[in-house]
């Protein structure tokens, strides 16, 4: 009988011990587990990454941050590979790492922000980071476009391009062929952004282009993919109410918005206006500071000078 009793209390002894290193075991283990999966902290590139920074948000090799910068530079690197899921951790020398990290994943509008900046394809409708007390950090994307309307967007693209983007004609034209085509064949979705009520895919590209609706997501999305098939830089902007297209054009930022270019007025008329077309931030907000009141320390290339 004493002698279990001893047995017993040595057991107690042992398991005390192990709980009280539980968290140096563990730190222990994930720094084993770091060492052995940092060639492995790479991501993989679809065939939608943009190889260009911002001055917001730049891509990274460096996948272990040591400051806010890099923090932000991990998430917009992980959204803008194409990734639906990945790892990464917070180094010990980063201290403030996770309560940033928590922070980030809280803020619906700032990661709203970062997407703006990746290629539709990649873009996300829901995104969400889980993470420990010891520094793993797991990216899980959902991604805003299907595999199948990929590919039926693709060929739709293709096919217009060869009527809309006309080589050696100016950037310019192209894209005012492009505008016109895309507000020409598509009409302001007011049931889904006044009543709530979706019939149409008309926040992404797709509802524009197949469906003939579209919200300003959908419109500026579909003005994106064609910004992109002619190889101009570009990303979308928002503010709290609106989103449409930046474009760099000669050398310079401009804002190009087809939303506003297709006015939803009551005699049901379908125009098509060229106010917003390609113009300066003073020029937009001369002309409307209601929606397009953006925050230009994010979107700073079109910072009013």
């Amino acid at each position: 009988m004493k002698k279990s009793l001893v047995i017993l209390g040595i057991a107690f002894i042992i398991i005390g011990v192990l709980f009280s290193y539980q968290e140096d075991l563990q730190k222990i283990y994930y720094q084993v587990l770091r060492r052995f999966t940092q060639g492995e902290l790479v991501l993989k590139k679809n065939q939608y990454y943009r190889d260009y920074d911002f001055d917001f948000v730049q891509n990274t090799d460096k996948l272990e941050p040591t400051n806010r910068q890099e923090l932000l530079n991990t998430f917009y690197t992980i959204i803008n590979s194409g990734e639906e899921e990945f790892t990464f951790y917070c180094p010990d020398s980063y201290s403030s790492c996770l309560d940033e990290v928590e922070q980030i994943a809280n803020d619906q509008d700032l990661l709203s922000h970062i997407n703006n900046f990746v290629h539709p394809y990649n873009g996300f409708n829901h995104i969400e980071t889980q993470y420990d007390s010891l520094g793993k950090v797991t990216v899980y994307i959902k991604k805003s476009y299907s595999k199948k309307q990929i590919q039926e967007l693709e060929s739709k693209i293709d096919e217009l391009s060869q009527e809309l983007i006309l080589p050696g004609d100016s950037d310019i034209n192209n894209i005012r062929r492009v505008h016109d085509y895309i507000i020409n064949h598509s009409i302001y979705d007011s049931n889904r952004s006044d009543y709530n009520i979706t019939t149409y895919n008309s926040d992404i590209a797709y509802g524009p282009l197949f469906q003939g609706y579209g919200i300003c997501g959908g419109y500026t999305d579909a003005m994106e993919l064609f910004l992109e098939e002619m190889g101009i830089k570009s990303y979308k902007i928002s503010s709290d109410q609106h989103v449409w297209n930046a474009v760099y054009l000669d050398g310079k930022w401009v804002h190009l918005d087809l939303t506003w270019d297709d006015p939803v007025v009551s005699s049901g008329e379908n125009l098509l206006e060229h106010n917003f077309f390609l113009i300066d931030t003073s020029t937009l907000l001369a002309l409307e500071q209601t929606e397009h009141i953006f925050d230009q320390n994010i979107y700073s290339e079109l910072k009013e000078v």
